[in-house]
C-alpha cells in the first residue's frame, strides 16, 4: 500500500522541479535578456553604421538632386 502511493504521489514531485528551476533560473534568463539588449554585437554594429551611411548618401542625393533642380529654375527665369 505504500509503495502504491508512493508511485501515485511521485509525478507530481518530480513536476515540482521544474518549477523550481524555473523559478531559480528566471533571474539569471532575466540577466542575459537585460545584458543582450544593453550590449550590441559588431555584426549589429556594422549593420546600423551601414543603415546610417545608406541613410547619408540618400540626403546627400535628394539634396544634390534639389540643388539641381534650383539651379535649372535659376537659369531658365528670365531677369
Amino acid at each position: 500500500m505504500a509503495m502504491r502511493t508512493l508511485i501515485l504521489l511521485l509525478p507530481p514531485l518530480l513536476g515540482g522541479c521544474s518549477v523550481a528551476k524555473a523559478v531559480i533560473t528566471a533571474p539569471i534568463k532575466a540577466g542575459e535578456v537585460i545584458y543582450d539588449t544593453a550590449t550590441e554585437s559588431q555584426e549589429e554594429a556594422d549593420t546600423k553604421r551601414g543603415r546610417a551611411i545608406r541613410k547619408q548618401e540618400e540626403q546627400a542625393e535628394r539634396d544634390a538632386k534639389r540643388a539641381e533642380k534650383a539651379r535649372r529654375k535659376a537659369e531658365a527665369s528670365p531677369r
